[in-house]
């Protein structure tokens, strides 16, 4: 098992993201961010008053998946749909100023899905979404298997990314999956539970703990147990790969001879917000670049840890990931 990269190593991995091309298919959101101060309760609710001081809007969901792979030096290539509404110029402004070129936002009658965080003092206050998760239509479905079909003989890997707001449906990825089986193409695949019917074929599929345990029926509360969950992923989906990530605990990579512990490298955890897609993007760019599965994991290991050091959505760049080993002499354990 690969427990170390050595900083040449890791120069020449993140050397091959460069101009790597990686489809991302999925829900594309805003993520609105709410800036303020909090001096007094309120004297109408036990609640807190927030004095705003500013606001942000970043690439959430699939779109930061993109985000991502555009910020290590890649190509992403982002396929999803939007509403037609202000929302949907804001993430199609955002989408220009990050430098997706190749992108396919579709129009669509439902209202662009945008999550507003209060943050005040770096800490999330509350969350108010607003969204839709009516079916799409044929003829949406249709036009988003076009662009994918399109898209597909250009690039070196596919992230699902579902969000469960539509666009990874059972109609659209039973056409489009076996598309990339076909063409050699791997694809990772971030999941929710209620969807796991419709995920094959797939090279990898990425769920957190809780994930894992819904998804195979069982508990993991110990190494048993996990090791356990791996190969009950391993055949539910048909698939060479499973990425368990589990919080404080690390990252557990399955296969169908061995698996692979990787302890955390988080230093700091100020927001969560959207590590998963910092993670899925960093695995897949790597493993496009050359990186084995093992070596690509260690690399979104350290991603993952770098950007729930940050707060709000983030995405991470290849300095700050060679910065990262340095500053640990490049041993994943430390």
């Amino acid at each position: 098992m690969t427990r170390t990269l050595s900083r040449d190593r890791v120069k020449t991995l993140l050397a091959g993201f460069t101009g790597k091309r990686v489809l991302v298919l999925g829900d594309v959101m805003l993520d609105e961010f709410i800036w303020g101060n909090v001096r007094r309760i309120s004297p109408e609710a036990p609640v807190p008053v927030v004095e705003v001081r500013g606001e942000s809007y970043i690439l959430g969901g699939a779109g930061n998946v993109a985000a991502n792979i555009q910020a290590l030096d890649g190509i992403p290539i982002l396929i999803g749909i939007v509403g037609k509404d202000a929302a949907s110029d804001r993430v199609r402004n955002l989408v220009r100023e990050i430098g997706i070129e190749g992108s396919t936002l579709l129009p669509d009658d439902r209202p662009t899905t945008v999550k507003t965080r209060i943050v005040a003092h770096n800490q999330q206050i509350v969350r108010a979404d607003r969204e839709s998760r009516m079916s799409l239509s044929a003829e949406c479905n249709e036009a988003l298997a076009a662009a994918f079909t399109k898209w597909l003989p250009t690039v070196s890997a596919v992230v699902v990314s579902d969000y469960d707001k539509g666009v990874a449906n059972r109609e659209l990825l039973a056409q489009i999956l076996p598309e990339a089986r076909q063409a050699g193409i791997p694809v990772y695949l971030d999941p929710k539970v209620q969807h796991a019917d419709y995920y094959r074929p797939i090279t990898l599929i990425k769920p957190n703990q809780q994930e894992a345990e819904l998804l195979t029926g069982m508990t993991i509360e110990n190494e048993k147990q996990l090791e356990e969950a791996g190969r009950r992923l391993l055949e539910k989906f048909e698939c060479p790969y499973a990425l368990i990530s589990r919080g404080e605990a690390g990252m557990s990579l399955f296969d169908r001879k061995r698996s692979h512990h990787f302890p955390t490298v988080a230093r700091e955890v100020f927001d969560v917000t959207g590590a998963g897609d910092t993670l899925i993007a960093t695995l897949a760019i790597a493993t496009a670049g050359g990186a084995s599965i093992e070596e690509a994991t260690i690399l979104a290991n350290h991603a993952a840890g770098l950007a729930v050091g940050k707060v709000g959505t983030a995405t991470v760049r290849q300095s700050e990931l060679l910065a990262d080993f340095d500053s640990r002499d490049a041993d994943p354990a430390n």
